[in-house]
């Protein structure tokens, strides 16, 4: 089978009526990056971030996969596919895909605030002020916020420069590491973007399908599926 890697950012789950950083100069639910999406917040405030994921794991619990997750899904019957997701959300595991790698930690995840090693699942459950891990620290999110390593990275990497073809569905390229990860492609590997708008990228090897997350994935299935059947590098 050949190799597919795919990048995904937040433009993915808007069709599914999640809101977006960018959409609103970027705020997030009213609230900045540096407040509810920084480890500085976290030490500020953590009554006010732990109320702030609590709400959008409630949100995201009765959030549904749309079209876009599902054919990506579906698309594992032709393709090994990888899915690098900068989405905290689960989405592409409830829509079937089998291998999904989330550079920005899961929501219905949860760790001691001094033990980023230590995972534990905690579904669509609210965390609050004096709820200890096993560990006996503060349980947090597992969200990697700005100011903080992304530990995912790595594999990521590895991916991307192993892959047949990339696509990159939903996200502007703006947000670092993740954006990095389009300069480990192997050189002439082709590269589909899917974005409602027109971007500019470097390559020459990079086809994009100015179009929703939905329906853009829906065209590449169909750009590619002559391809799924041909020897893997």
């Amino acid at each position: 089978m050949k190799k597919l890697a795919v990048l995904s950012g937040a433009g993915i789950s808007k069709e599914s009526g999640l809101s977006t950083f960018r959409d609103s100069d970027g705020l997030w639910e009213n609230y900045s990056a540096q407040e509810v999406a920084s480890i500085e917040g976290w030490y500020r405030n953590k009554a006010l971030m732990l109320k702030f994921y609590n709400e959008r794991r409630r949100q995201i619990e009765h959030t549904e996969p749309n079209a876009a997750h599902k054919i990506l899904a579906q698309m594992e019957k032709d393709w090994d596919i990888d899915i690098i997701t900068q989405n905290i959300d689960n989405l592409h595991e409830r829509a079937g895909s089998t291998k999904v790698i989330h550079l920005h930690g899961l929501i219905t995840q949860a760790r001691g605030e001094n033990h980023e090693n230590t995972i534990y699942d905690i579904g669509y459950k609210d965390i609050h002020l004096g709820d200890l891990a096993p560990t006996g620290d503060q349980l947090r999110p597992h969200i990697v916020w700005f100011g903080e390593a992304v530990p995912m990275i790595e594999p990521a990497i590895r991916i991307v420069e192993k892959a047949d073809i990339l696509l990159v569905v939903g996200t502007s390229l703006n947000v670092y590491p993740a954006a990095g990860l389009i300069q480990y492609i192997t050189p002439g590997t082709p590269i589909y973007l899917v974005d409602p708008t027109a971007m500019n990228l470097h390559y020459a090897h990079y086809t994009q399908i100015q179009d929703v997350a939905t329906k853009g994935v829906a065209k590449f299935a169909e750009m590619v599926a002559p391809l799924a059947s041909k020897s893997s590098k």
